[in-house]
């Protein structure tokens, strides 16, 4: 049984996307991250650095902070959505981490949530996000997910593109990318990760 302490942003679905995935039998602990409960005491303990999503495996006592991490230690752990070549998985989990997430964080932080404040930013980040869809894109030409098979680089990336409609992105542009999504969208796991720890919104279907 996994504790995991989320709420429902692109990185808290990837962990509950993920469990569903796995078949991992969890208990949901909603941190609300508009009312400041990533700042609690309690969550603090688990997830140092005040952010969803978190993990405790109640067999081991195994706290995990960081999205990337907890997908990693869920492979490991589980011996399944690894890709087809497991170094290729890292390679564009990574490449969500420290690009595809950050970014299009930073693109909702300006085109959506700050628009005319900042032009210089929202120009930056909306040629960001334009440059990622199309190195997705480029990858999805000839592989079916990131890694070859669907892989935890896959869970780990698509909760981002599901926010496409804050992105400003022309889907007429990235037809693998589209594909891609699409087909991930109609997967079971995801559509019952995706309402975790509470439904927010359909799944946008471009």
């Amino acid at each position: 049984m996994i504790d995991l302490y989320t709420w429902p942003t692109p990185n808290g679905r990837k962990i509950s996307i993920a469990l569903e995935e796995f078949g991992v039998d969890y208990e949901v602990h909603p941190i609300n991250i508009g009312q400041d409960d990533q700042f609690a005491p309690e969550f603090l303990a688990i997830s140092p650095n005040n952010k969803i999503p978190a993990i405790v495996d109640r067999e081991s006592g195994r706290s995990l902070m960081e999205s990337g991490a907890i997908l990693i230690w869920l492979a490991d752990e589980h011996q399944r959505f690894r890709g087809d070549a497991w170094y290729a998985t890292l390679e564009w989990l990574m490449l969500q981490m420290g690009g595809v997430g950050p970014m299009l964080g930073q693109a909702h932080h300006f085109l959506r949530f700050n628009r005319g404040k900042a032009p210089y930013a929202e120009e930056r980040y909306a040629n960001e996000a334009k440059r990622l869809y199309g190195v997705l894109d480029i990858r999805l030409a000839d592989h079916a997910y990131l890694s070859g098979s669907y892989s935890i680089a896959d869970m780990a990336t698509w909760p981002w593109i599901s926010r496409y409609e804050w992105q400003g992105i022309d889907w007429a542009d990235y037809p693998n990318l589209k594909r891609w999504y699409l087909a991930i969208a109609e997967r079971p796991a995801v559509q019952a990760g995706y309402d975790v720890p509470t439904k927010v919104n359909e799944i946008p279907i471009p």
